[in-house]
């Protein structure tokens, strides 16, 4: 991805970063804003399955799930400490 930017779903559990853009429509971003995911927020990724099933991540001290293709639509700059 260009300019260090990755997908929610790639990114390794336990990494944080920031969001950096959404693709999706009205109905999608909606329901992420709704859960306190917008562009700009720091995010933490707790956990996932591979492949499949619900990305757990930590946004403002609350953890949320949101499905595989929510998360693989939703682009994220990571922390570049490791």
């Amino acid at each position: 991805m260009d300019g260090g930017l990755i997908i929610l779903t790639q990114m390794r559990s336990g990494r944080s970063g920031i969001v950096a853009e959404i693709h999706g429509g009205f109905g999608l971003i909606s329901r992420l804003n709704a859960l306190g995911i917008t562009p700009g927020k720091k995010i933490e990724k707790i956990s996932s399955m591979m492949g499949q099933g619900p990305v757990t991540i930590r946004v403002d001290r609350v953890q949320v799930a949101v499905g595989f293709g929510m998360a693989d639509r939703i682009l994220v700059k990571p922390d570049q400490r490791r």
